[in-house]
Parts: structure tokens; C-alpha cells; sequence
């Protein structure tokens, strides 16, 4: 994997050197040096380089499986939060607690581009195109529901008036 010269985790100047202890400074000893210790400490740095590549590779194979995760659990939260909306209607203090839950959106299979999970969280909110289409009527302040059990015509009719979604108009 180092082998060619440019991705050799060892300089130029100490590649030249060991070169030169490898033919014209072979025959030469130094106390505790020569080209044979070079050598074997060049080796070492190449078999620690290819650790290191080993370790980032997985490091960015556990950043992916973590990422995936993440989305995984948006997702599902983005579902939990959705039911548990529903599930609140008649409840006014836990429509207020999840209405204080803001979740980003979860990003598109294969759209991450080298984006990080945490700086795609952050941005999601602020730079999310605008939602087409008519803007959500508000919920009637009284808080009955259209469906609840019971509804006579003159609820519903009451209800209609009080939200402007009603046919009926008084002249």
C-alpha cells in the first residue's frame, strides 16, 4: 500500500539515506548502526503506516454504521413524535410538551455527500426549502374535536363557523 513514493510514510531525505546505505555505504558499521537497522526501522514505519490505514478505514466504516443508526432513529422518533401528536389531541399539557420537540429532517438515502451527521442536523432547519401549498388551518381554541364521540351536527356546524371551514355563512 506505500510502496510508491508518494504515499511512502517515510520523507525523501530518509529515503535517499537508506538508499544510500543500501549500495555505496553497505560495507559500513557505525556502533549500533548500519543499513541492516535502517532497514529493519524503515520496515517497522511502514508496518505502523499500514495500521493506521487498517484503523481509519475501520474508524470510517464505524462513522458510517453510527451515521445509519442515526438515521435509523430520526426516523423513527420523526414516526414516534407523529402518533404520539395524534394520540395528544385532547391532551392539552402533552400537545404543548411535543409541540416543544423539534426533530430535524432525516436526510435522503445517498444524499449525505460527505456531510457529517451533527453539522446536517444543525443546518437542516434553517436552510429546509419552504413547504408548498396552503399553510395548516389552526386547531379551534375550544379544543373539541371534530370526531369525538358524540359530535352532534350543531357541534360540528359550530365548530365549522368558529374555524371558517364551514360551508355555512351568515348573511
Amino acid at each position: 500500500m506505500f510502496d510508491s513514493n508518494e504515499n511512502d510514510p517515510i520523507s525523501p531525505a530518509l529515503r535517499a539515506l537508506l538508499e544510500l546505505f543500501s549500495t555505496e555505504l553497505a560495507e559500513v558499521r557505525f556502533p549500533d548502526m548500519n543499513g541492516e537497522v535502517l532497514d529493519a526501522a524503515a520496515e517497522q514505519v511502514r508496518e505502523q503506516a499500514e495500521a493506521v490505514a487498517r484503523a481509519q478505514a475501520a474508524l470510517e466504516s464505524a462513522r458510517q454504521a453510527l451515521h445509519e443508526s442515526q438515521e435509523a432513529l430520526l426516523q423513527k422518533g420523526q414516526r414516534a413524535l407523529a402518533y404520539a401528536r395524534v394520540f395528544s389531541e385532547e391532551n392539552a399539557e402533552l400537545t404543548s410538551r411535543l409541540d416543544g420537540i423539534h426533530l430535524p429532517k432525516a436526510a435522503r438515502k445517498g444524499a449525505t455527500g460527505g456531510v457529517d451527521a451533527a453539522s446536517a442536523a444543525q443546518g437542516n432547519e434553517e436552510n429546509a426549502p419552504r413547504r408548498r401549498g396552503r399553510p395548516p388551518k389552526a386547531r379551534a381554541a375550544s379544543g373539541a374535536s371534530l370526531f369525538a364521540e358524540g359530535a352532534t351536527p350543531e357541534a360540528l356546524a359550530a365548530h365549522a363557523h368558529q374555524t371558517g371551514n364551514g360551508m355555512l355563512s351568515e348573511a
